[in-house]
């Protein structure tokens, strides 16, 4: 398969607008290019085919929600366990009606509230969506990602779009184009290819399908916030603390990144963890050791309070210790006493396969 490139950096809010207010043809004419690539990814969804396009938190590999014969072709590019859920992404809140069974009043408080943003909502589906957007779950995941390029692609395509992320599975999430290009290239028909994903981890995933809200994956938007807008308070699946789940194989996934092996590099990975000072000595020691081995070693640190930078920067540094040739990642884990930092430690610990030492 040839997969088609098309350059979208450009495309900005005020151009959505003007397309949305002025017609197609007079927004055709003052945006041209970038407009016109995102028509013919649109055509593409419409056609059957998978498109990765960018959102506020990491690349998407879409399909037509509503094709089940499409989101097929998501898993097979991706490699992707069938029973691993996906998200259905909404150009419009209001759109949530096509796939949910019913809305909750928590549901439509958290729509006026976090959409469009990082925080996808699981709810019991409608018989529209088909069993391989959900794993064969009655539920389902829906979000409005806040990306004009993610927006004006759905939008056009007159669909809700299937998404994981754009990654071959059990790879790091892809944050920039030339991710998607190094893992997928051949496998889908078109990237969009804009610029670089502001937030940098996937989203949050509440669950409101049982009625109390339970996060299923940490992310940008945070148990605290949630608790706030609705007035109540919000478990965690203890699924998130353990790796219980990557060894139960009888256990069907809510939630992506619940059960199987995600977010890893090539190389061993492991985690340190304990006072800053103690780790920086310790992954000293260790890359020294480790380099008289002979082996490659590559090492994370983020500032001890940049959480948000570490959001935006883990996946694509461990692609680039993993494009330097390391055989070994010796990173420093973040403080989970933050909620940002929570998050990211999630993601760090299942790349390092749980391989954590505590220094």
């Amino acid at each position: 398969m040839n997969t088609a490139i098309y350059d979208v950096r450009n495309l900005t809010e005020e151009m959505l607008e003007r397309a949305e207010v002025r017609g197609e043809a007079e927004a055709r004419r003052a945006t041209d290019t970038a407009l016109e690539a995102v028509e013919e990814a649109a055509r593409v969804i419409r056609r059957g085919g998978l498109v990765a396009f960018p959102t506020e938190t990491v690349y998407g590999l879409g399909a037509d929600a509503f094709n089940e014969a499409a989101v097929r072709r998501i898993y097979a590019a991706k490699g992707r366990p069938s029973d691993n859920p996906m998200i259905v992404h909404l150009a419009r809140a209001s759109d949530i009606g096509a796939l949910a069974a019913a809305l909750t009043p928590d549901t439509v408080r958290l729509i006026e509230g976090f959409w469009p943003g990082p925080l996808s909502i699981v709810v019991k589906k409608s018989a529209a969506v088909p069993d391989a957007v959900t794993g064969g779950l009655d539920s389902v995941a829906v979000r409005m990602p806040d990306d004009p390029v993610a927006l004006a692609l759905i939008r056009r395509a007159g669909t809700p779009i299937a998404a994981p992320s754009a990654n071959l599975s059990g790879r790091p999430s892809p944050t920039a184009a030339e991710h998607v290009l190094r893992d997928l290239d051949g496998r889908v028909d078109a990237i969009l290819a804009g610029n670089p994903c502001r937030v940098g981890i996937e989203s949050t995933v509440l669950d409101l399908s049982e009625g109390r809200p339970v996060i299923l994956r940490p992310g940008f938007v945070t148990a605290d916030g949630i608790a706030a807008l609705l007035g109540k308070s919000v478990e965690t699946d203890p699924a998130i603390f353990t790796r219980d789940g990557d060894k139960d194989a009888a256990r069907v996934p809510k939630s992506p990144g619940m059960k199987y092996r995600h977010y890893a590099p090539e190389a061993e990975m492991m985690v340190l963890e304990g006072a800053r000072e103690r780790v920086k000595s310790e992954m000293a020691r260790l890359k020294t050791l480790n380099e008289r081995l002979g082996r490659r070693v590559g090492t994370l640190l983020f500032e001890e309070k940049a959480f948000l930078e570490a959001a935006q920067g883990l996946f694509a540094e461990l692609r680039a210790l993993d494009d330097a040739g390391a055989d070994l990642i010796i990173a420093g884990a973040l403080s989970e006493d933050d909620a940002l930092g929570f998050a990211v430690m999630n993601r760090m610990m299942k790349a390092a396969g749980y391989n954590i030492i505590r220094v």
